[in-house]
């Protein structure tokens, strides 16, 4: 797996840290809203409450795309959307999807995947009876026609929801279209060349994570109780 300590974007001339690149697009998103309102300045400290952190992480987050603001006024909505999208990639980023299970279909129906810059232009399945189904307007294809529909729709980034045994195939087949961003929702461990960055998002993970911090709360309260 590609190593993600620090990311430089183009443009940037020193890299982004990823705890900061993580915090980007929530304050990407509350700029959003604010432009919406025609709220034209927003300070720190208005934009660490929105974002949840402190606003010395935000200043400190901000510094790094060169964005400061000015004392009594703060920054720019404007200017400092444009700064962050240029961070993240500025321009649309097509996006395929490989699985049209029930994960792969509700993915393709999210609206914030358009909000943020990533609409899904292709979805590829590996089951033929699939072919030529639509959801959301987009047509499922053969995964063996992976890459004319890559080359087609200017694909950038690959979205794996299969199943576990399919995981590995699905990357491998995304890398040799060419694709060198993937994202893998499969709850499965797969390996990508170095020059590829790789993300998982293993749902069942967080679930049992939650499950525990669940667990250690009510047995805490069950002592408690006993013991009162």
């Amino acid at each position: 797996m590609a190593e993600m300590g620090v990311v430089q974007p183009e443009g940037f001339s020193s890299p982004i840290p990823e705890a900061t690149l993580a915090r980007l697009p929530v304050y990407m998103r509350s700029l959003v809203e604010m432009a919406d309102e025609g709220i034209g300045t927003v300070s720190s400290r208005q934009l660490a409450d929105l974002a949840g952190v402190n606003a010395a992480k935000v200043r400190k987050d901000l510094s790094h795309l060169g964005a400061y603001g000015k004392r009594g006024v703060g920054y720019d909505v404007d200017r400092l959307l444009a700064e962050i999208g240029g961070a993240l990639g500025g321009s649309l980023t097509p996006v395929v999807i490989v699985g049209a299970g029930n994960l792969g279909r509700a993915l393709s129906r999210y609206d914030g995947f358009m909000a943020g810059g990533f609409p899904v232009v292709a979805i590829v399945d590996s089951d033929r009876s699939l072919e030529g189904r639509k959801i959301s307007g987009v047509s499922i294809t053969h995964v063996d026609h992976m890459d004319e529909v890559v080359c087609a729709t200017g694909c950038r980034l690959g979205i794996v929801a299969t199943p576990a045994h399919a995981a590995q195939e699905a990357v491998d087949r995304l890398v040799g279209a060419g694709l060198r961003s993937i994202l893998n929702f499969a709850p499965a461990v797969v390996s990508v060349p170095p020059e590829v960055q790789l993300r998982k998002v293993d749902l069942a993970t967080e679930l049992q994570i939650l499950g525990y911090y669940e667990h250690v709360r009510t047995s805490s309260e069950a002592r408690e109780q006993a013991a009162g």
